[in-house]
């Protein structure tokens, strides 16, 4: 039997890998025939195909599923063709074809992905995306990126300057062409208007061809890989206010002061991108405060208390009544006992408070509100 009949009778039940892994096929469709044996029958007479449209028919008897799908869609054909044109088999062949089936299921050791896709599915979160990005081109025929995947993998900030610069058709085709989570992402970062503007120009790309998709996929991508390479992932305002978000507030706030006097849009940049524990109760859900309480040292909380300080009430008030009433008057009692802090350890534990906050947000733990303008 060639290499072509032996692809047609394994693959037409799921193929070694389904043995390897315990998953449903080849071990349920081998148990179910596995009573059928007779000896030795000569089965010279019949074809690969015929000999495969016996076992998918005998499979499908038995209330298995074959997973034909998986099959090139040449050999699909022919085993279509093929089970049209069989007519009665007997019991004998039937059996003596079961024979040869599972002994090449046996003789099988390992299986590989049929394709580069199929491996890029095998092998999901362990390349990197530059990896996959060109391997994804060499599947789809391009010697060098594929347009589209350069711009699934861009970032939202980046798609957002391509849209502001396009007509809402080329915005369209671009929404269309993303994958649905991406375009949803993107969906949430643009104003209400914007957003509306582009669903309805959805429908002006249904008779778009393919040929225009393709070059303005092209276009695209090209402004994106055209830009020189930043030696900084984030921008500086963002830079800027982490660094300010560690500092203590005496010196942040007179830098900011500072910075406003001399470049007042810089200066409200970094501050959208600062987050202090004044900033809690305007950007933290209520049901997170218990969250939080987990992760914060509650001599932390007792210490910004125990200050008084009148700018850190709202603060104070918003976690301490969304915790447990009983550790919030354990915390207010232990912190009337304290002494007043000294400006050091009341500004540390404001920023380990602060820093606990950004820490779950950046794990997807909690959710900050944006900053409002």
């Amino acid at each position: 039997m060639g290499v072509m009949d032996n692809q047609l009778m394994v693959g037409s039940i799921g193929g070694a890998s389904d043995m390897e892994m315990g998953m449903p096929g080849a071990p349920s469709a081998a148990s179910a025939l596995s009573g059928l044996s007779v000896g030795n029958v000569d089965t010279s007479h019949l074809t690969g195909a015929q000999k495969a449209a016996i076992i998918v028919r005998l499979l499908l008897a038995e209330g298995i599923d074959t997973p034909i799908s998986s099959l090139p869609e040449d050999l699909q054909a022919q085993l279509t063709q093929t089970l049209g044109t069989m007519r009665l088999v007997d019991r004998k062949t039937m059996c003596a074809v079961v024979d040869e089936f599972v002994e090449i299921l046996d003789q099988i050791g390992l299986s590989f992905p049929d394709g580069i896709d199929a491996a890029l599915a095998l092998l999901d979160g362990k390349l990197d995306a530059s990896a996959t990005q060109r391997l994804r081109a060499i599947a789809r025929g391009s010697g060098q990126d594929d347009a589209w995947t350069v711009l699934e993998n861009a970032d939202l900030d980046e798609l957002l300057e391509l849209i502001a610069q396009e007509s809402r058709v080329v915005g369209a085709l671009l929404l269309s062409k993303l994958s649905t989570d991406k375009a949803a992402q993107l969906l949430m970062k643009l104003p209400s208007e914007q957003a509306q503007a582009l669903a309805l120009a959805v429908s002006q790309t249904e008779h778009v061809g393919p040929e225009t998709v393709k070059r303005v996929g092209a276009t695209l991508a090209n402004q994106i890989t055209s830009k020189p390479p930043r030696a900084f992932a984030l921008p500086p305002t963002k830079r800027m206010g982490e660094i300010l978000n560690a500092s203590p507030a005496s010196v942040r706030d007179q830098l900011l002061r500072d910075l406003e006097a001399t470049d007042q849009d810089y200066a409200s940049g970094i501050r959208k991108s600062i987050f202090t524990y004044q900033d809690i109760p305007s950007r933290m859900s209520e049901r997170d405060v218990p969250t939080l309480m987990r992760e914060v040292a509650n001599e932390d909380l007792m210490v910004i208390i125990a200050a008084g300080k009148s700018e850190d009430g709202p603060t104070n008030e918003f976690l301490l009544g969304n915790m447990s009433k009983r550790l919030a008057e354990s915390l207010r009692e232990d912190a009337t006992a304290l002494p007043a802090p000294d400006q050091d350890a009341y500004e540390g534990a404001l920023s380990r408070v602060a820093g606990t906050v950004r820490r779950l947000a950046d794990e997807k733990t909690i959710t900050l509100e944006t900053p409002k303008d």
